[in-house]
């Protein structure tokens, strides 16, 4: 018989509701999607600050609708709602990025180490490097819904700010290794990082910093973090293939968050959400 799983809520919740008011922890033993429960809520209007974590997810959901599918203490998988009002939404799920590979992996293990390293493969996977080569631990989906909830506004008239919407950051990492079959990349898992980490111990590391990164990222934006994004940047000096067909050499990101492509056109910005990009061959990889 399995054994549960000791979840850290009460600690999760004295360590971010100071800074979030509000703020409560749901533990769901299966749910299809917390990414999709909490956007449900969102259009019915419950659009309070919540971290709901699933044991087991049915219809998980990652980046352009592909599947993602977890067994019971397999995976790590929780989404975390709040309002947020930033003055420009660019590259919000590269700061996610930063702050959750920076919470389980605060150090960089040395040049040619080969302890793996998570690193950030625009613009929302977390990748393991190392002597393994590159292998996926997990994705970033962000949502956004409108925010109902109406605003004082000066003179008691009520209004609500068209910047301020309701966003969903939902998290999923392979904790435990997995089969790769049909998988266009080989898939990696936490406990190479660390073999004593289990999904609770995960979790309470993540929270409170993603919580802090998303209220800088309200405030400051993307740019002070661009330089964290570049020293865990999976493409950078690599040659890339975008689903669009084009090809060019991966540059880094701009401050706003867009990927930069050096292609026969020239330099060129990648921005949209519908466009994936994935490293050539090895064989046009560029050296260091």
């Amino acid at each position: 018989m399995t054994t549960p799983m000791r979840w850290p809520a009460e600690a999760i919740w004295e360590a971010v509701a100071p800074r979030l008011p509000g703020f409560t922890v749901e533990v769901l033993p299966c749910i299809d999607s917390t990414n999709s429960e909490l956007m449900r809520r969102a259009r019915a209007g419950r659009c309070e600050p919540v971290l709901l974590v699933a044991e087991q997810q049915t219809a998980g959901r990652g980046r352009l609708g592909r599947a993602w599918h977890t067994a019971p203490g397999d995976a790590l998988t929780f989404s975390l709602g709040l309002p947020l009002a930033p003055a420009d939404w660019s590259g919000l799920s590269l700061a996610v990025g930063v702050s959750v590979a920076e919470s389980l992996q605060p150090a960089l293990p040395p040049a040619g180490s080969a302890t793996p390293r998570i690193a950030l493969k625009w613009p929302n996977d977390l990748w393991l490097g190392g002597a393994g080569g590159d292998r996926k631990l997990g994705g970033i989906l962000v949502e956004t819904a409108s925010f109902v909830a109406p605003q004082e506004a000066p003179g008691g008239r009520a209004t609500v700010s068209a910047a301020l919407r309701y966003v969903v950051v939902g998290v999923g990492l392979n904790l435990l290794p997995r089969e790769g079959a049909g998988m266009s990349l080989p898939p990696g898992c936490l406990q190479e990082v660390d073999a004593q980490i289990d999904a609770p111990a995960a979790l309470l590391r993540v929270v409170a910093p993603l919580v802090a990164m998303l209220q800088s990222f309200e405030a400051y934006g993307f740019a002070p973090v661009q330089a964290r994004f570049a020293q865990r940047d999976a493409l950078l000096g690599r040659a890339v293939v975008l689903s669009d067909g084009s090809r060019g050499m991966a540059h880094g990101v701009a401050e706003d968050g867009a990927l930069l492509v050096h292609s026969a056109l020239g330099m060129q910005a990648v921005t949209s959400g519908d466009i994936s990009v994935r490293p050539a061959s090895a064989a046009h990889t560029l050296p260091g």
